[in-house]
């Protein structure tokens, strides 16, 4: 479907007609939207303390994650814990050794696509899936996308994606109802069926661990830590799950945009393949180590971040105090919201924000520029810790596609660059572009091959 009917799409309609920042009521509660790139730096950001809880969530926190996950847990005690063994094993110097990881599994993507071009969405979705499996669970062997297991927790994030959209159910408006014999009774079973998944691929590293054949992964660091970081027996598997959830639909989803807007801006490609060809050349892959030499590599990542960020909306914030902007009052206890697609289109910030202009993230010199951000991650203390991983995957895809492919439009086939799902995470409608090989065949499949 055409996405034109999303929520942040009418939030970004009211934004041109009332302003930054707006309010509304439904029920007994209040919405603040955020709309505008300042508003957000002032209020999201800044006040971000003051903005770190969660609205309450009844049935996709409390019944269909059975109060375990942590993307809707509330500001507290619990919040915290979990916000401490998330950074510890996801921050900078750790995301960093995943890096062979990642450039494997990336040769890995270059060659699907290769071999099988009209499946490129699969492909995305089976590297984020190989590579998170890798990272969260040490499973070594490439995982394929069709893996039962791997379709039962896609399943399962496509049930948290569709009851996360707002007015999905009456309960978080109307509390009462949580009352009612079997309304909530789905999302019960739901949550069995998503606790029993996440909780086998968690006991088989326990078992490795006590066999001594555990490789290094998330899920053993956190066995290891567990009394260090106070966490509970049920809270460990579902933690796991979560981190495989959350990072393999993201990831899919930036790479899938990432090809679309290759296919669709040629210009743009063709100024980092320019760079590829000059810092690279065509006997060798790009890797990591290149990065700080392939500014347009990462312009071109940062840009197709904003021109179709991944989660359209964001996810609420809660004002724990009453806060003030501009003579705006945020009452405590509102519900907040950082409408990302409003943001990502501020004229002021992001000029002709319609257009995919790469060049706009690249300063006077030829840098990436350190004073201008768009918010792919969320907002102040709430803010995505998976950040550093996925950014990672980002910039090595590109890397490595581009390199390999010239990606363009097929005539027959437009591409709608505006169609994509209606959920809390979005994924473009099928698409056909047209794969054209930029470096031989023969030595693509030799690179790939090498070091794996």
């Amino acid at each position: 479907m055409r996405c034109q009917s999303h929520a942040p799409f009418q939030f970004a309609r009211w934004t041109e007609q009332y302003g930054p920042v707006f309010s509304f009521k439904q029920g007994h509660r209040i919405f603040v939207v955020i709309g505008r790139h300042q508003a957000a730096m002032d209020i999201m950001e800044k006040e971000g303390a003051n903005l770190a809880d969660r609205p309450r969530s009844i049935a996709v926190h409390e019944t269909l994650s059975g109060g375990l996950g942590v993307l809707l847990e509330g500001s507290g005690e619990r919040f915290r814990r979990l916000r401490r063994v998330l950074h510890a094993g996801l921050q900078p110097k750790v995301a960093e050794t995943y890096e062979p990881i990642q450039t494997r599994h990336g040769k890995n993507l270059v060659l699907d696509i290769l071999n099988d071009p009209k499946n490129h969405q699969g492909h995305a979705m089976r590297y984020s899936a190989s590579l998170v499996m890798s990272f969260t669970y040490g499973k070594i062997t490439p995982t394929s996308y069709t893996d039962r297991e791997i379709v039962a927790i896609n399943k399962a994030l496509a049930r948290f994606g569709q009851a996360m959209k707002p007015g999905a159910y009456l309960v978080d408006t109307y509390p009462i109802l949580r009352f009612v014999p079997g309304y909530l009774s789905q999302l019960k079973a739901w949550h069995k069926e998503e606790l029993a998944l996440c909780n086998r691929h968690f006991d088989t590293v326990r078992m490795q661990m006590c066999e001594g054949t555990a490789r290094p992964s998330f899920a053993r660091f956190m066995l290891e830590h567990q009394k260090q970081y106070q966490l509970e027996d049920q809270e460990l598997g579902y933690l796991a799950g979560v981190i495989f959830g959350a990072a393999s639909d993201t990831t899919a989803s930036a790479i899938t945009m990432m090809m679309m807007a290759a296919a669709t801006h040629t210009d743009a490609q063709t100024r980092v393949q320019e760079e590829l060809d000059n810092i690279v050349g065509r006997t060798r892959l790009p890797t990591f180590d290149d990065q700080e030499m392939l500014p347009q590599v990462t312009a071109f990542m940062l840009e197709s971040l904003r021109w179709r960020p991944v989660t359209l909306g964001g996810f609420p914030h809660r004002a724990i105090k009453d806060i003030v902007w501009n003579n705006y009052l945020i009452p405590a206890g509102a519900t907040v919201i950082g409408n990302h697609w409003a943001i990502a289109n501020d004229p002021e910030v992001f000029p002709e924000p319609h257009r995919f202009n790469p060049q706009r993230w690249i300063d006077d010199a030829g840098r990436v520029r350190s004073d201008l951000r768009f918010f792919t991650f969320g907002f102040g203390r709430r803010v995505c810790p998976g950040q550093h991983v996925a950014n990672r995957s980002v910039f090595i895809t590109t890397a490595l596609i581009l390199w390999a492919f010239r990606l363009s439009e097929n005539p027959a086939a437009e591409i709608d660059t505006l169609a994509f799902s209606d959920a809390a995470t979005i994924h473009a409608a099928p698409f056909e572009p047209c794969f054209a090989k930029r470096i031989d065949e023969n030595v693509v499949r030799e690179l790939c091959a090498l070091g794996k």
